[in-house]
């Protein structure tokens, strides 16, 4: 694990791997069954591993895939052993996942060349999106950078509150206007302000419905129009939260906000004690849109940035110390 410490840091890793222990347990457990007694990939082991794959909330369409990639290489090689198996799993499921290096977080530094950076976050109300946006405020802060909250999600009195709690616990100031404000106005004083203190990150809150997709389409293309007034290249993050905990809901949620605005990455929430941490794998899979956060527990510092390699690792290593 020497060479994961290096890029991640121990304590990140320790939290990545215990976050995904639930899902892994059944994973492996159901992996190792996949190839008891067998000395090859054949087709009752890949039939044992689509059961494996389905049961960690993959998806069919992505089982499927992975499945698709592996008897295509048993084909070409003739024969895999085994022993191979969990090697060549891990690459397919490696290479499904999409990078994310021409906007990467890590160490929580924003990509150059934008100041403020503007960092939109949508997702329906229940998936952790005000959590999220209190534990990136910290981490950015942490990280040396300072942070400005906009309160625009202005249709429900609890998620101003929220995001006030959250500001005053990291720190960091927020925006905000009365419930029943116009949302766009709230993001546009938002982004006037960090432009004006010189702020280095902006987060804006938005409201979560989906009962009525026209209004949404019509609210977010509002405030997108409004930031740009003030900088035509923002916003230059539209951040779709979902609920890793509710497994194939999540893609059903994500299919409607990506109908509907111009996401950009995605933050995966609650993926600790749920044995579905494979529906980011079916996230990524089906939109191709980069994973660029995952919420791995209930401290400001369970949010981590997502990196593909180190998130396969941690599926596949075995039982912590």
């Amino acid at each position: 694990m020497g060479f994961f410490d290096k890029i991640f840091g121990k304590k990140e890793k320790q939290t990545l791997d215990e976050g995904l222990q639930k899902t892994k347990e059944g994973f492996l457990s159901k992996l190792a069954k996949a190839v008891a007694g067998k000395s090859e990939v054949d087709s009752e082991v890949l039939d044992n591993l689509e059961d494996a794959l389905v049961s960690a909330d993959v998806g069919i369409d992505t089982t499927v895939e992975i499945i698709n990639r592996i008897e295509k290489r048993v084909a070409k090689d003739k024969y895999v052993s085994t022993k191979e198996l969990n090697q060549i799993l891990q690459q397919e499921i490696e290479s499904i996942l999409v990078d994310a290096t021409e906007q990467s977080y890590k160490d929580f530094q924003t990509p150059s060349g934008n100041k403020p950076y503007v960092i939109l976050v949508v997702g329906v109300n229940g998936v952790g999106k005000t959590t999220t946006i209190g534990k990136l405020a910290y981490n950015f802060k942490k990280a040396g950078k300072s942070v400005l909250l906009g309160a625009a999600d202005t249709f429900r009195a609890a998620a101003v509150d929220q995001l006030t709690i959250w500001s005053e616990r990291v720190g960091v100031p927020i925006v905000k206007q009365g419930m029943g404000s116009d949302p766009g106005a709230v993001a546009f004083d938002t982004v006037q302000s960090g432009v004006a203190r010189n702020m280095d990150v902006v987060i804006i809150d938005t409201a979560g419905r989906l009962h009525n997709k026209a209004h949404l389409m019509d609210e977010l293309g509002k405030i997108n129009r409004v930031v740009k007034k003030l900088m035509p290249d923002a916003p230059h993050e539209v951040l779709l939260v979902l609920d890793g905990s509710t497994g194939q809901n999540a893609i059903e949620q994500a299919r409607h906000f990506i109908a509907t605005t111009d996401v950009s990455a995605i933050a995966v929430t609650k993926l600790d004690g749920t044995a579905k941490g494979g529906v980011v794998l079916a996230i990524a899979q089906q939109f191709k849109i980069p994973v660029k956060f995952i919420g791995m527990g209930e401290k400001m510092e369970d949010l981590l940035v997502f990196d593909k390699h180190e998130f396969v690792d941690s599926l596949f290593s075995l039982e912590k110390k």
